[in-house]
């Protein structure tokens, strides 16, 4: 069932925050319904000497410290509630991760070499590397195994700051190893106290016994994949890899069409290395639309117009040395509504860090600190269709929320490299906690 947090019962357990420095609420600035768009993207919701109150794994109230502290419920309910200091610092809604790819065995530390010699992504790939290159550990590995590396990978995740994750497969590329992909993720989501997504990415590339049957292959991804994730409940999403080299924008639609007649929703990689058209692919209203490196400005007017969001994921421009990151501020402008994501893989992004995506955005794609922060929450939110329970600090969401040793919020853009993360509340419950 996705998603996971919804099988486990709350902590009924109290949780008090207290003096809170600046409290980054991101509630709405207003009555819009729909992610932040343009100047709403700088609308944080700050409360200053900030308290929040959660009660079984939701948030129940939030305002000022010494309004909480003379609350007469919380005078009578005192000893049931854990109350935490938090000494000034910054609290912000848990960080929201919409793009990530963790169900792999091991790094892709060949193609690291290779590209630090020149090599580039494409080439790499028509050599056998990239992708395809990860699916042999994968088709070989265990579920358990799998299993243990997400949510290794999920825990490291926590410990930044982030509370939900989109977890794709596509390592496996055959029916019985995406499926396996997809059981060891939600394996692993049982064990993590935060919130799992799951996505079927069996259309990520074409594997190397497929490369003269394509037509084969998305025959194997719509009639067996598709059905047999959506049956057993295995994803929410089903997601395309739109590119050179992997597939068409027919073929997208195909999977798209195939996705929706089981009831999974869709989402997709596009224009990370070259432009396609949005026209056939919004159509089915995906939830977001990832990369978007070289999206056609024809393009933006139309998907301004959907609450599609534009996912962006600089980590891997910056892991593969692109000197073009993508580009936000022209998307802002436009209206189209942003987020941003680790994109967490072996091949092109394998860092599990926010605050890291975070500022790279700022540096290199111009977002303010403000701008970065709630692409980062709110609209990751809305990209994974969970805006109504995760993504802002509000009464009756859960209760996700992380705590930075920071004075002023645009400090974990500033600092880069390092982890100022002090403690993460996931649905409630406390999880790595360190020192300040």
């Amino acid at each position: 069932m996705n998603p996971s947090s919804q099988d486990r019962p709350p902590d009924e357990r109290g949780l008090l925050l207290v003096n809170i420095g600046q409290l980054l609420t991101l509630r709405s600035p207003t009555v819009r319904r729909g992610p932040r768009r343009g100047a709403e993207l700088g609308e944080l919701g700050i409360i200053e000497g900030g308290a929040v109150l959660c009660v079984g794994g939701k948030i129940v109230s939030i305002g000022k410290t010494g309004d909480a502290l003379r609350d007469s419920w919380f005078k009578k309910n005192r000893k049931k509630i854990m109350e935490i200091d938090c000494q000034g610092q910054v609290a912000l809604p848990g960080y929201v991760d919409s793009h990530t790819h963790p169900a792999f065995v091991a790094p892709r530390l060949v193609d690291f070499e290779k590209r630090l010699a020149g090599s580039t992504y494409e080439e790499i790939a028509e050599a056998g590397g990239g992708i395809r290159s990860s699916a042999e550990n994968v088709r070989k590995a265990s579920r358990a195994l799998l299993a243990e590396k997400v949510l290794g990978a999920l825990d490291e995740m926590a410990g930044q700051g982030t509370t939900t994750v989109e977890a794709k497969s596509g390592y496996g590329l055959t029916l019985e190893s995406e499926l396996k992909s997809l059981e060891a993720i939600r394996e692993a989501a049982h064990q993590w106290p935060g919130t799992v997504v799951a996505t079927l990415l069996g259309a990520h590339v074409v594997p190397a016994e497929f490369k003269k049957l394509r037509d084969k292959y998305i025959l194997l991804v719509c009639q067996e994949m598709i059905p047999q994730a959506a049956k057993r409940k295995l994803a929410q999403f089903v997601d395309v890899f739109t590119e050179r080299g992997a597939f068409t924008e027919e073929e997208t639609e195909k999977i798209f069409e195939a996705a929706r007649e089981h009831g999974l929703d869709v989402r997709a990689h596009v224009c990370q290395l070259s432009k396609t058209s949005l026209q056939k692919l919004l159509r089915f209203n995906p939830a977001s639309l990832d990369h978007m490196d070289h999206v056609h400005d024809k393009d933006l007017p139309r998907l301004a117009k959907y609450n599609t969001v534009a996912t962006l994921v600089p980590g891997a421009n910056y892991f593969l040395g692109l000197e073009k990151y993508p580009p936000a501020r022209k998307l802002i402008a436009a209206g189209v509504a942003v987020a941003l994501a680790t994109d967490y893989n072996p091949g092109s992004s394998p860092t599990p860090s926010m605050p890291f995506v975070m500022s790279l955005a700022c540096n290199h794609m111009k977002m303010s600190p403000a701008e970065a922060i709630t692409a980062a929450t709110i609209n990751g939110a809305w990209a994974l269709r969970l805006h109504e329970r995760k993504g802002s600090i509000e009464p009756g969401k859960d209760a996700d929320v992380a705590v930075f040793g920071a004075k002023d919020y645009r400090e974990i853009a500033y600092w880069f490299a390092s982890n100022r993360c002090v403690f993460t509340v996931l649905n409630g419950k406390i999880a790595a906690r360190r020192s300040a």
